[in-house]
This record gives structure tokens, sequence and C-alpha cells, in this order.
């Protein structure tokens, strides 16, 4: 049925029932082109009353999203690129001010509730919430029923902003055709659209295009501005003081009712994307234990009376991780969550300087969020997230995606809206000493992750051009000038006794009875930096951390480690160029009979060689400059560093790079060591792999015609089953006939020094062989092609066929006894 004809209807929406616009919209959803459905849905959304539109608005969500599941796609909002033609009217219809949302704001008035499945929630809150215990995060409070349900209840606003966030996170369905890159498809854009709205730079959060009879869309939780902003997900029962009445104070602030959109994005988003952890981490971070021991420390009381003896410290995150890999696109997303929320909270109004502290609450509810958003909201659940990321993403270049998210984070002043942010010279500009607070607040993001990056680097192939430039990403960015230092100051305040602190403050904290808080996010004007430091780290690493300073001995030997391996890895990445160039040299028409290089393991062959050199000079200078950078990082001496390079460079040219890689051995033969491992890793030693079976049965070569290999063996095999005894015997003889048998016929010394070579195991090892004759290098193809080009030549010069056999035969016995006299002359030197 056409939406026209359906005119009558429309005219009088109240006479038609939900059930029967459902079914005609799914009639027509797949039988019309998406641009008469968008037409269509203006009309119905435009005309029709929200009692009826709540019947359709489940439907129309997953209808666009997919399911959640992954079995419905939906629009494939993720593989929806610019290119397509359905792209801009997709935009159009879900933009931030587009008619979906319009359709969300209309069912916000009437205070619908919609289903949302606890079971596609992250695994740490499913677990929380089937286990019966409350999520700390007020985004969930007042949605659960208990007894468990296993239903979310949830408003349209929400359960529109649930199903986006989740379909991230939804298994892929990809659609025929070349796929465009993840950062360009709709779904980013909308993500970064939605965030630019609701947590604007500029100006205050649109307002809602339908009013109720208060004159504002109900939010399902107002906030007085009076109340202040305590810690997220860790010490407060709410962020925003919610109450299951939907009742507003009447002198609230007006923008109190907008901004609600605005938390609820950013705790939708923070929850589905970055809470990945095990429900027993979980359960810890909000356990009363906890909570009481973070809570004595902030009363700045003895270590040993700051936690119960029963109650299991808060930190070691890495110990408990949930079995999830984010996507290469999922930590994207995240990426671009995190540097729109550096630029949302650096667009804070500078407030004046005043003595009370009571003048911070006077802000708008939108100001005082941007005050709060990074350290709050995202910190904790980033800090392991990123942790998470470090110990268990592939050893590859794919890295890449996780690394940009964690150097966003640690770089916030990058996104100020200042320009200029390096001098005319190319330098880094020196990071400004306001942010000295933020790098003191995340210390742990800085010193922590920095140490696990460098376990990363250590393992990691330094000679691919894309695993060297993130070693120099990372050293840029930690040579910025005054950066160092600041972390540097961070770690002596972390360092402080307490005693002391207790000794060089007399503070006097005020007791909730008294009008204060423990947990509030503003500490009185006398707090030491101090505290803020060590409640960072205890509160992400628990108070039995054992913190490693980053500018400690321990971590100046890693780096030491690591400079080495940057060295092997730049003349490992020499090596390779000067091997593919003498390739290259002798790559020419007679390789295709075997003219060119006999190493079967090579891959550097055809267009890859003609890429190398660009390759190798991309490597050597990202090596090169992270040297440098590290070098200025640790204040390393210089004297000291070219040492390591000469050291490296003379066990290079030494044939060092000719040795096995480290080993110890045992009753089965050879078995790597850790040193070994990271040989082979960066290139610097390697096995040579080699034919171990019988020589004569190895598998017929590119360049062997097979039916004369076939042929040969057969012939070679029928000689030496005759003649054996006698070649046996003519090897063994120590005059000059025994020298050309043992030219001539493969010798069991000969392999015997090739299997010494490899690390096989005993059982691998066959005995000794016999000598022997072989004819299997007549059959290939350079040495037919030589025979006959020698062949025409003597024919050339009247010669008949038995004398040219003749003549090639004393021609090549002389010139083999001619290289082995002088091999043996070489031996005796």
């Amino acid at each position: 049925m056409q939406f026209e004809s359906r005119g009558v209807f429309m005219a009088a929406p109240a006479l038609q029932q939900p059930s029967f616009l459902l079914a005609n919209l799914k009639a027509d959803w797949t039988n019309k082109p998406l641009l008469q459905r968008c037409h269509e849905l203006v009309k119905i959304i435009d005309d029709y009353p929200a009692k009826e539109l709540h019947g359709i608005f489940p439907w129309l969500v997953e209808s666009v999203f997919g399911s959640l599941d992954g079995i419905l796609t939906g629009w494939n909002l993720r593989f929806l690129h610019a290119r397509s033609t359905e792209y801009n009217i997709v935009m159009d219809f879900l933009d931030p001010s587009g008619l979906m949302m319009k359709l969300v704001y209309k069912l916000q008035a009437e205070d619908y509730k919609y289903e949302f499945p606890v079971s596609y929630l992250p695994g740490p809150i499913k677990s929380s919430i089937q286990a019966g215990v409350l999520p700390d995060c007020p985004l969930f409070h007042n949605k659960i029923q208990f007894p468990m349900s296993g239903l979310l209840l949830l408003n349209p606003f929400e359960f529109y902003m649930f199903n986006f966030a989740s379909s991230l996170n939804a298994p892929k369905n990809y659609p025929p055709g070349p796929h465009g890159s993840c950062s360009d498809s709709a779904y980013f854009v909308l993500v970064d659209n939605y965030l630019k709205y609701f947590l604007p730079t500029e100006g205050n959060v649109p307002p809602s295009p339908f009013s109720d009879t208060r004159g504002t869309v109900a939010s399902p939780a107002p906030r007085s501005s009076n109340v202040p902003y305590v810690g997220y997900g860790g010490h407060s029962s709410s962020l925003l003081k919610r109450h299951i009445t939907h009742q507003p104070s009447v002198n609230a602030d007006p923008a109190a009712h907008e901004i609600w959109r605005s938390e609820t994005l950013l705790q939708v988003f923070v929850e589905m994307w970055l809470h990945h952890y095990s429900l027993e981490m979980y359960q810890k971070l909000q356990s009363p234990q906890v909570k009481l021991a973070l809570l004595q420390y902030r009363l700045s009381m003895s270590s040993m009376l700051c936690q119960p003896p029963t109650s299991p410290g808060s930190g070691t995150l890495h110990t408990y991780q949930e079995p999830f890999m984010p996507s290469e696109e999922h930590v994207l997303v995240v990426r671009l969550l995190i540097k729109h929320l550096h630029a949302f909270s650096s667009s804070l109004k500078q407030e004046p300087i005043s003595s009370s502290p009571s003048t911070h609450s006077h802000g708008s509810p939108l100001e005082e969020l941007k005050r709060v958003v990074v350290q709050r909201f995202v910190q904790q659940k980033l800090y392991v997230f990123l942790q998470h990321c470090f110990g268990h993403w592939p050893l590859d270049a794919s890295f890449r995606a996780v690394l940009e998210t964690w150097l966003s984070y640690i770089q916030p002043w990058r996104y100020t809206g200042e320009k200029n942010n390096q001098h005319a010279d190319g330098q880094n500009k020196t990071v400004p000493d306001k942010w000295a607070s933020f790098v003191q607040e995340n210390l742990l993001m800085y010193t922590k992750l920095f140490q696990g990056f460098l376990n990363r680097a250590m393992r990691t192939d330094l000679v691919n051009a894309k695993n060297a430039l993130m070693v120099f990403r990372v050293a840029k960015v930690f040579v910025q000038p005054n950066l160092a230092e600041m972390i540097q100051k961070g770690e002596q305040l972390f360092l402080e006794p307490e005693h002391a602190i207790l000794q060089r403050q007399n503070r006097v904290f005020l007791t909730p009875s008294h009008g204060g808080s423990f947990l509030s996010s503003r500490q009185p004007m006398g707090t030491d930096a101090v505290f803020k430091v060590k409640s960072h780290v205890y509160s992400l690493e628990g108070q039995d951390c054992q913190y490693r300073l980053m500018f400690g001995p321990d971590l100046r030997n890693t780096v030491l480690k690591l400079i080495q391996i940057i060295a092997q890895a730049r003349q490992t990445a020499k090596r390779i160029s000067d091997h593919s160039t003498e390739m290259a040299a002798n790559n020419s028409f007679l390789s295709w009979f075997g003219g060119g290089s006999s190493d079967h393991n090579n891959t550097f062959t055809g267009g890859e060689m003609d890429d190398m050199g660009e390759v190798v000079k991309k490597t050597h200078e990202f090596l090169d400059k992270a040297l440098d950078y590290l070098c200025q990082i640790f204040r390393l001496n210089t004297g000291q560093l070219s040492q390591l390079i000469v050291n490296v460079a003379s066990e290079e040219d030494n044939g060092g790079s000719k040795q096995l890689p480290d080993c110890i051995p045992s009753e089965n033969g050879l078995v790597l060591t850790d040193l070994g491992r990271l040989q082979i890793i960066n290139g610097l030693r390697r096995f040579e792999i080699e034919y171990q079976g019988d020589p004569e049965l190895q598998p017929i070569r590119s360049y062997e015609n097979a039916f004369m290999v076939r042929l040969l063996f057969q012939i070679s095999s029928f000689i030496n089953a005759r003649l054996g005894d006698h070649m046996e015997a003519l090897c063994s003889r120590h005059d000059i006939l025994g020298s050309v048998g043992r030219h001539y016929l493969t010798s069991s010394s000969v392999v015997a020094e090739q299997r010494r070579r490899s690390p096989v195991t005993r059982q691998m090892r066959g005995g000794p062989q016999r000598a022997r004759l072989s004819l299997r290098v007549l059959a290939s193809y350079r040495t037919l092609l030589l025979l006959l080009l020698l062949y025409m030549l003597f024919t050339l010069l009247s010669f008949g066929v038995f004398s040219c056999t003749g003549l090639i035969l004393i021609v090549s016995f002389l010139y083999e006894l001619l290289l082995n006299f002088l091999s043996e002359k070489l031996k005796i030197q």
C-alpha cells in the first residue's frame, strides 16, 4: 500500500490503531527506497500523536541500528560512506536536530519507557546486575527492577543512545564491494556530531523542540544547581542525586533541565565503550571495604589503619581482565570521544581568583560538567581499558590505534583551540605549567602505560617501518619540553611520606555533620598536591601497589636495553637494504632459469624490492630520532650511547648476525631463551632453514624439469647401488683422487656439517650416509640452457656430437679440479 493512499488515516490518526500503523511501515520498509521511506516518516511523526508513535519507536530504532545480536544489520552505518547515494539521506535523518531525534523528544515529553536487555550490557555491568548488585553509575539507578527481570526501563532518549552505542560492538556484517576507512563511516561522523551537539565547546546545548506543560521536556533526573558533582564510579550513590519522581524544582536553573541529555549521552558512551573488565574487579571497586579504605586515606591516616586486614587491595587491575578485545574501529571511536572531551573541558570559562571555595558552585551546570568531565567520567575506565589493550593487543602495526588514543589522552593541551603547537624551527612547544596538575592527577597514565609500551616495543619487530614509527611517536610526545619535569614532580609528590604531610599541613576537614563532604570534588584550599597524586594512584592500583618510578634506575636500564635493540634494528635494516640491492642487481632474465637467489625463504621479491629503499630510509629516520629523543628524556650520557651503538656495529661486523639465536642445550636439542626470541623477532639472528632430509628426495624446484629429475634419480640410484662401495673407498683416500672424489660425490661429512648448523633434535638426526653420485644438477633449466649453448658453439666450430660431449666433460672436469685445488689451499692456510 502506497503512503498517499493512507492519507485518510493520516487526517484522523486517532482512528488508526498502532498495530496497523506498524504493520504498514514494516511492509513498506522492504519495498520502498530509503528516500521515500524517510519522507513518509516525516509526515507520520508530524501528524500522529505520541501515543501511537510509541508503538513504532522500538521497531524503528532496530531497523536503523540493527538488532543487538547483529543478525539484523539495519542501515549498516559502520559501512556507509559518503560515496554512497544514501549517505546524505541517513545523515539528515539521524542528525542531532533531525527527524529521528524529533521523534525521541516527542516521546520524551510523554514519559514513555522502553525495555533494554541487561544481557547486552558490557560484561561487568551485566554480571553485577544479574548478581543483584546495583551498579554505582547513576545511569542505571531507578531503571532496574528487583526481583531481577533482565530488563532496563529507559526513557526514549536513553533507549536511543543505548542502541546507538551498542551497535559499535555488535558483530559486523560485511556488505559486498570495497570497504572504506572506518573513520569516514556514517557511524563515526554521527558520533562526532552528537558529541559536538550535546557537549558543545561554545554556547549551551540547544533546547528541546517539544515542551510539556511545565515549559520543558521532562528530564529523568533534574539536578538542582546547588548539588555539586562528586566522584564518579567510586564513592557516591549518585552523580546527579537522581530521584524516583520527575518533579523539577520550580526555582531550578532552566539549563539544568537541558544538560541531562549531555550527561546521559556521556555516561552511555563511557559505560558501553570503556567499561570492560572482570566482575571481580568491578565488585571490588564497588565494595564498602575499598571505599572505606580510600576514605580513611583521604583523612590522612596511617596506611596500616587505612585498610582493614581482611579487605583486598583495590589495585592489580591487570589481574582481572574480561575476555574482551575491542576492534580497531572501537578504539578509534574511543579516541574521538577523548579528543572531544579534552576540547570540551578546555572550553571552560576562566573564573576570577577567589579565596572562597563556595564561589565555584555558582557556575552553570554545563560549566560544572566541563570542570569534572575528564577526571570523574573517563579516567578510571579508560585507564583499565588501555591497560587491557596494552597487554592483549597483537604485536603488529594495528596497535597504532591504541597508541594514538593513549597519546591523545595524555596531551590535552593539543585540544585547547590554540594554534602553532610547534616553534618555527619544528621543535615541540613547551608544555604550559598550567597542565602540571593534570599530569600529576593522571600520573599512572604517563608512567605505568609508558612502561607497558616499553615492554611491547622490546618484543616488536622494529625493522618494520610502522613499528619504528610508533616508537618515534611515543618518544616525540614525552620529549616535549617541561613534560618530563612535570612527571618527575608528580613522582616526587607520590613518594613523599605521609607523616611529613601531617607535620607540614595543619588543616581541618569538614565533616558531613558540619556541612562539608569528604567526597566532594572540591577540596579545601589547604589541601596539598600530594593528596591528589596519592589518591589517584591508590584508587587505580590500590594501596598495596608496588609503584615503579619512570625515572628510577630499573626503568633506566630497560630504556638502555630498548636503545640497544633500536641500534640493532638499524643495523638489520641496513643489512636487509644491502641484500635487496644485491638481489636487484642479480635479477636478470636468467633468474627464470634459476640464475637468481637460491634462498627460497626470501620475502623481498617483485614489487616489494622497488619500495625497499624508501622503507629502510623511513625506518632509519624514525629510529634515529627515537634514539635522540630517548636520550633527551632520560638524560642519557652521549658517550654511553655511542659505546652501545659501536658495540652493536662491531658485533654485526664480526659476523654476529650469522650466529644462531641465543639457545641452551637440552636432551631434545637447542631451546630458545628469552634473549633468543627477541633476537629472532627483531631480525638480529635466525636459524638457517634448510632441507634436512635426503637431498635427492627434496621437492622439485620451479627451476627444475620434473621429468628429468625423476629420470636422473633412477639413473643415479642404479649407479650408487652398483658402485657404492667403490665410491666410499675413493672418498676415504687422502690423495688427489680422494679429494676429487669427495668433491664430486656427496659425502656423509658434508651432510653432517650442514646439520650441525641447525638445532634439530636427536631423533631427527639420521645415521651417517654413504658417498654417492647425484645427477640432479643436470635437471636444472640453467644447466640445460648452458649445455645447449655450448653444443651450439661447438657445432659452429664444426665439432660433432660426441666430440662436443667429450670437450664439455673435459672442460667441466678441469674447471672443478681447479676449484677444488684452490679450496684445499685456502683450508690449509
